[in-house]
């Protein structure tokens, strides 16, 4: 049986967004769980904790600091997701930034750095 190369949160309110952003990594093998909200991300982290999370920038009316700030303090790999900014403004809170929209390639790139997967 092959081993997955991880398990990845997607989180995001744009649910196209998160369905491409699903198909695209688990045709790459990864593992992966969507969140539309803080709530549901939240209830995600506390069933399993995942080996990195795509986390958008502003979920509606929310930003997402302070869970940038939990996941950091908790190890977790996360990549900073904004359409509406410059995503390297995030390279203090994230481990990674993508800006949107993004290339099926880019997002792949982004994931596998963050898990430690060597691209082949």
């Amino acid at each position: 049986m092959a081993q997955h190369p991880g398990t990845v949160l997607v989180v995001d309110d744009d649910s196209g967004l998160r369905t491409l952003s699903r198909v695209v990594l688990e045709l790459e093998g990864f593992l992966v769980r969507e969140a539309a909200s803080l709530a549901e991300a939240e209830a995600a982290l506390a069933e399993e904790r995942p080996d990195a999370v795509l986390l958008d920038v502003h979920l509606g009316p929310h930003h997402s600091a302070d869970l940038f700030r939990r996941l950091r303090e908790e190890g977790i790999p996360v990549a900073a997701v904004s359409g509406t900014s410059e995503p390297a403004e995030y390279e203090r809170i994230a481990d990674a930034s993508l800006g949107k929209p993004y290339q099926p390639s880019a997002l792949v790139a982004v994931v596998n750095r963050l898990v430690g997967r060597v691209q082949e």
